[in-house]
């Protein structure tokens, strides 16, 4: 038996938690965020002259890019379970570094199957980045007590704006994908390895590492010291719950927002490029005003949710989505194709952040597992969507095809009062008056 606790013994110093700003890891975290977009990025723009290369049909680049999914869908709730155990700074370190390594793998495919087990291996690592990095960044905005998500998607699109520009003039500059995506790699590893380094943990990071150290601890100086295997009576909780209808509805939602960005990311190009005739220079500009109006929407997102509040923000940008989306496939000028995507990422630049947003004040139980849910949802449409588009091009055309942008559009409008708060407490409840209050 341990020795009784003596009134002058010195109480376990608690580590303090992490500052707030630099010291929580939120700039590191921002460029978490900007490699994940440029990473990705940096292949789209290239799919028109892999598809030549490989000699693919529409119909076969639609199973190639399956493989994206394939490899996501089993990684994210594996991630979002590893996040859980390890916090989402150990596996956001891991999945960033092998993410950056992975897009030099579609550059060596020579094959259909090839480009399939490449692209899976690039879906599994951007999926458990995505499931990691997302909830890290809600972790610091509950941190901070202020709306912040949007602007760290806004950095994620900023790096799709990157990757978009390179892969662009990589293209009108003749130089292969594979060169491209060797260069990228070693670039974007180097990157990774210094931002991975520098990711701290979120105040909420460090209060749940530590709670399990004072189990056995008094609640306060003058409180006798429990017998050994004596616990504390726990504090009251929220009663776990994963699935909950609401829960399903946002990732309803986070669905239809998350495809049409990935359906205009994989097939914005191609639609250039197949059905307008655009060089390949031209065909990687309709992304390249994609990601930029994205960028522009993301970085007065949060700005514009508190001003009119989300759903309305998320209404009027579906409505932009729509008419954006029938104009482009309306035209048979691809300048106007190129000004048209730019107002359909401005229309979807801030939906997908206030949709993670709303699913972390859920009444699920764990903040955490609702955050992995509407992100799994929401990335395997992203990820799934474009195989879709494929096999429907295969039977119809591309631009019959991408008749599915409006519609998706129409749906977020009209799920968009999902986002309205509950009409209680969603989070769990706030620390004692002891520790530092936040803003």
């Amino acid at each position: 038996m341990s020795a009784p606790r003596t009134p002058s013994a010195s109480p376990r110093p608690q580590t303090p938690p992490p500052k707030r700003g630099r010291g929580s890891g939120a700039v590191s975290l921002y460029a978490v965020f900007f490699l994940n977009g440029l990473v990705l990025a940096s292949w789209a723009p290239r799919i028109p002259q892999v598809k030549e290369q490989l000699q693919l049909s529409d119909g076969q680049l639609g199973l190639a890019l399956l493989g994206v999914a394939l490899g996501s869908v089993p990684a994210m709730p594996t991630a979002g379970a590893l996040v859980n155990r390890f916090g989402s700074r150990a596996v956001a370190r891991t999945a960033v570094l092998v993410y950056a390594a992975a897009i030099a793998l579609p550059g060596l495919a020579r094959t259909l199957p090839e480009l399939l087990v490449s692209l899976a291996v690039l879906g599994a690592a951007v999926g458990a980045l995505d499931v990691a990095m997302n909830a890290h960044a809600v972790d610091l905005e509950r941190s901070s007590g202020r709306t912040r998500i949007s602007s760290f998607h806004a950095l994620f699109s900023a790096g799709a704006l990157a990757g978009a520009l390179l892969g662009t003039l990589a293209a009108a500059g003749g130089v292969t994908p594979r060169t491209q995506f060797a260069v990228t790699a070693v670039v974007a590893l180097l990157a990774a390895g210094v931002a991975a380094a520098a990711l701290r943990p979120s105040t909420h990071q460090h209060q749940r590492k530590h709670q399990h150290q004072d189990e056995n601890e008094p609640a306060h100086e003058n409180e006798p010291a429990r017998e050994p295997g004596q616990k504390r009576e726990p504090a009251p909780r929220t009663r776990p719950s994963r699935f909950t209808p609401r829960l399903l509805l946002l990732s309803a939602l986070g669905l239809c927002v998350l495809l049409i960005e990935g359906v205009v990311t994989d097939w914005g190009s191609v639609y250039l490029a197949d059905s307008l005739h655009a060089d390949p220079g031209p065909a990687g500009a309709g992304y390249v005003a994609f990601a930029l109006a994205m960028t522009v929407g993301r970085l007065y997102g949060d700005r514009a949710a508190n001003r009119f509040g989300p759903v309305r923000v998320v209404r009027i940008g579906a409505l932009l989505t729509a008419a954006g989306s029938v104009v482009t496939l309306a035209t048979g000028r691809p300048v106007v194709a190129v000004v048209f995507f730019a107002l359909i990422g401005l229309g979807v630049a801030a939906s997908f952040p206030l949709v993670v947003s709303a699913a972390s004040r859920l009444h699920t139980g764990s903040p955490g597992t609702a955050v992995a849910t509407v992100s799994t949802t929401g990335y395997f449409a992203f990820l799934a969507g474009p195989p879709l588009v494929g096999f429907l091009a295969e039977h119809s055309s591309v631009r019959a095809a991408l008749l599915i942008l409006p519609v998706l559009a129409v749906a977020t409008a009209l799920l968009a009062p999902l986002l309205r708060a509950e009409g209680r407490a969603t989070t769990t409840p706030r620390p004692a008056p002891q520790t530092a209050s936040r803003r």
